[in-house]
């Protein structure tokens, strides 16, 4: 934690600013004025690894540059309540990095509306001029312990003055020519040592400071105390320098010759004890010689250190001293060691590698200066970037390890969703509260509801087909091969010697319990029934269109389908069943199953069970693109398949369109599909919890999923009952992790009628849409998008899921504008005849060569004529 001052500092006058910055980056953070990139950008390559660098961002009018300063390196930017609100229409910045000036009442309403919008904004920072700061961060909810409250002190304000408002907890932001550090040339200027005294908590029993004493690294050294002289002589001189209990001000290594270089002064998080951070010359910190009181170093500090002492004095002729007087060998290891590391197998394969690869790694950054310190403010450095680079391996590289050209190295397993970032929140505070943002649409802009509206954002289709493209040529040329290889690969099914199982299935692979049993037969009959009563619809029409002329149509089943069944974060059974028995009702004559068989090679015996049920020839025990590969190619022992059916993920989706895409494969698809989703629309008369209880049964299924709530005219009281039951019901979830990741994204719309929520919901297009408002089946009129409708209280998306009877599958990320669900149509195809007599031809065919005649079809034409030429001559 910081000292609780921030020096704000001129860059185009830095003689006249008093503090130079190698005194301002004791304190660990600067401020300085940009009125544009340029500005900012020379500033902080010049002295980012000096200090942490905060921006007055003001003066800038694009959003985009405040983006790009941040992007550049900024620690925190200050900007104005207009910026914010821009900025956060318009760009996507963690409210960590954001300090908001505020001067009026007014101005400090606005800025706490804005936080109380989103649970994330609580850690953006607030600049105020006001004396009153602990009554504020009451009013606030802000911790002044967390150094997000800043009062700026404008003037030359005195020491007293400055001391006060120290101890009142905010951050003081005062300008470097206001301090100084050597009392004799104070000038009215106060001392900096002064002030961080005066946040220090002193101890009871002696009145000093406890202190710890840091390298760079965060190692601690050891701990010692400290008083207002040894802070002041340690902030003059620029070394250790505390205060001994027995011999008074003790300058470390005044005698040994160990001493410390001052890199900065801060505190720990409640201002108990102090913290120097120094750079340790000599053997250590310890009078036992030591690198510190808790003993010697350990790691990489080690190595570390032992490379710099054998670089100042390796014996001629040693393999170290080869290494740091002959860089192509240290090169070589490095590339032979970051070889071996990739070919490595096994935890300690790896752990052996990678201990290879960092020593001549850090081998070569100890032979060009190159310290740890500088790598770790390099990997900071980079955590600082809101907009981030592809990361694509360069072409070489790419090409050895088998990754497309240009697109990101594949990730463990494509079978399963990339997840969503970890929010901060979470990963500082598991307790914290879970909840969606909530938007009153009477107050919100119709850009900002629509922005809302968005889906969470996916992966660039772009670089998913750059990784599933070669894995289904690899399948389509290997065949079971190819298969094994990626199961053996993702799926870590290394003991599988067959890509696929064949009915008739081992009773020993279908062990279930009466009661999942009985559940999965009155499933399958309820949606063996819905499906079957359409059929009615797919019956043969026959009519004639015209004396004479008989059109008509029929169904057929599709011959051979190949279902997908997902076994990411869940195993679904119910997907089978959905898919399965629809197509089973149809009278598919193949029915091909593929689902990721576990870690040992086998498969959840729900889905064997189902398989059986709906005679299915076989199971592919694969999953992700190289089972969309195998049953739209077929392979030795894989039957290919006429349409592939099913959702999965972004790599599934991808290679069920590129195979469609792709004539010689000669099949078709169901749908696009996303991220599972739901939207729930409630009144005054729905009971929260079943409305919380529907919220989190699509959140759960994972972090990008997203759930929509739009409540129609709720008071306060009202939504804040729904919020505490999405609350506490996701607490007692096992699977609480993934709802906090989704709700991060999901959304509560306030609108003022039933008609304002249907227009909302119409244009979201939900793949499921719950009605709990009075009088629901009178709403489902105004239904235009929608995957599948639950109407009222007693009608939760999970019947549909599993039992209800209705299908599953259904088309997510708005595609419900364009797609049905799954249906028994989905397993047919129509076909049409025309059945014309004599007559009829005779009646149709001026018709018929008028208009091939205008079309310049001159065959078609002649193929009336000639047979009307022909019935002439006959009479």
């Amino acid at each position: 934690m910081a000292t609780p001052i921030l020096v704000s500092f001129d860059p185009s006058n830095p003689s006249d600013s008093g503090l130079a910055l190698d005194q301002i980056a004791y304190f660990g953070r600067v401020l300085i004025k940009a009125s544009s990139l340029a500005e900012a950008e020379e500033f902080l390559r010049a002295n980012l690894r000096l200090l942490d660098v905060y921006v007055d961002a003001t003066a800038v009018a694009s959003s985009g540059v405040l983006v790009d300063i941040l992007n550049a390196g900024a620690a925190k930017i200050f900007i104005t309540l207009d910026q914010l609100t821009a900025l956060t229409q318009e760009q996507s910045v963690p409210s960590s990095r954001i300090v908001v000036y505020a001067s009026s009442d007014s101005q400090i309403d606005a800025f706490q509306s804005w936080v109380s919008e989103k649970y994330e904004r609580r850690e953006a920072g607030l600049a105020t001029e006001s004396a009153a700061v602990k009554a504020l961060a009451d009013k606030l909810g802000m911790n002044l312990e967390a150094q997000n409250l800043y009062q700026t002190l404008s003037g030359s304000p005195s020491e007293e003055t400055l001391k006060e408002a120290v101890k009142q907890g905010a951050v003081s932001v005062l300008s470097s020519d206001a301090l100084t550090f050597d009392r004799s040339q104070a000038d009215g200027k106060v001392m900096a040592a002064s002030l961080i005294a005066a946040r220090a908590v002193a101890d009871q029993s002696n009145g000093l400071y406890a202190t710890t004493v840091t390298d760079e690294r965060g190692t601690c050294l050891g701990l010692v105390w400290s008083s207002d002289e040894s802070i002041s002589e340690a902030l003059r001189t620029g070394t250790g320098v505390y205060q001994s209990r027995k011999r008074g001000l003790w300058y470390k290594g005044q005698s040994s010759g160990d001493v410390q270089e001052l890199i900065r002064v801060g505190f720990d998080c409640d201002s108990d004890c102090l913290v120097f951070t120094v750079k340790q010359i000599g053997r250590g910190f310890c009078h036992l010689g030591t690198a510190s009181c808790f003993g010697p170093y350990n790691g990489l500090s080690r190595l570390q250190k032992t490379l710099q002492e054998r670089k100042a004095d390796a014996p001629e002729g040693s393999y170290t001293a080869r290494l740091f007087n002959d860089p192509k060998l240290t090169q070589a290891k490095i590339m032979e060691e970051a070889d071996e590391l990739c070919r490595a197998n096994t935890k300690e394969e790896i752990a052996f590698e990678a201990a290879d690869l960092f020593y001549f790694a850090l081998t070569r950054c100890v032979a060009a200066g190159v310290s740890l310190e500088d790598v770790e403010r390099n990997l900071d450095l980079k955590n600082l970037k809101v907009k981030r680079r592809k990361g694509d391996a360069k072409g070489p590289w790419a090409e050895k390890a088998g990754v497309a050209p240009a697109a990101p190295a594949a990730p463990a397993a494509p079978a399963a969703p990339a997840p969503a970032p970890v929010p901060e929140s979470q990963l500082k505070a598991d307790e914290s509260r879970i909840e969606m943002t909530r938007v009153v649409t009477a107050s919100t802009s119709v850009d900002v509801v629509k922005d809302h509206l968005k889906r969470p954002s996916q992966k660039s289709n772009d670089a998913i087909v750059g990784l599933v493209r070669p894995i289904i040529q690899d399948v389509r040329e290997n065949g079971d091969a190819g298969v094994l290889k990626y199961t053996h690969k993702f799926e870590k099914a290394t003991s599988l010697t067959s890509p696929v199982l064949h009915a008739p299935y081992p009773a020993e692979l279908m062990k279930l319990s009466p009661e999942t049993q009985d559940a999965i037969d009155v499933s399958i009959s309820n949606i063996s029934k819905f499906h079957a009563a359409q059929g009615s619809s797919n019956d043969t029409l026959q009519m004639e269109t015209m004396p004479g002329v008989v059109c008509s149509r029929f169904s057929r089943p599709i011959e051979r389908v190949g279902l997908y069944i997902p076994g990411g974060t869940a195993v679904l059974p119910s997907t089978a069943m959905m898919l399965g028995v629809p197509a089973m009702v149809a009278g598919c004559k193949k029915i091909v199953l593929a689902s990721p068989p576990r870690s040992d090679g086998s498969i959840s015996p729900e889905i064997v069970y189902v398989a059986h049920k709906v005679g299915a020839e076989s199971i592919v025990l694969a999953g992700g693109a190289q089972a969309v590969a195998a049953m739209a190619y077929g392979t030795e022992s894989i039957s290919k398949v006429d349409k592939i059916l099913g959702p999965g993920n972004q790599f599934v989706t991808a290679a069920k369109m590129l195979v469609a895409n792709d004539t010689s494969a000669g099949v078709s698809i169901d749908m696009p599909a996303g991220p599972s989703e739901v939207l729930v629309v409630a009144d005054e008369k729905a009971n929260p919890a079943f409305v919380a209880s529907d919220l989190l049964s699509q959140a759960e299924h994972g972090v990008d999923s997203q759930v929509i709530l739009i409540a129609i005219n709720l008071n306060e009281q009202q939504l804040q009952a729904i919020e505490d039951e999405v609350d506490k019901q996701a607490r007692a979830l096992p699977r609480m992790d993934i709802v906090r990741g989704s709700l991060e994204h999901s959304v509560t719309f306030v609108v003022r009628d039933l008609n304002e929520a249907m227009t909302l919901s119409n244009e979201y297009a939900p793949e499921h849409l719950i009605l709990q408002i009075e009088n629901a089946e009178a709403a489902v009129e105004q239904v235009q998008n929608a995957g599948s409708v639950f109407i009222g209280q007693w009608t939760p998306e999970s019947v549909g899921d599993y039992s209800a009877g209705v299908n599953h599958s259904l088309p997510t990320y708005g595609y419900a504008k364009q797609y049905s669900g799954v249906n028994l149509g989905s397993f047919l195809k129509h076909i049409t005849s025309s059945n014309l007599t004599a007559q009829g031809l005779l009646g149709l065919s001026r018709t018929v060569e008028q208009l091939a005649g205008v079309e310049g079809l001159d065959a078609h034409k002649r193929a009336v004529s000639i047979r009307v030429a022909h019935m002439k001559q006959q009479q």
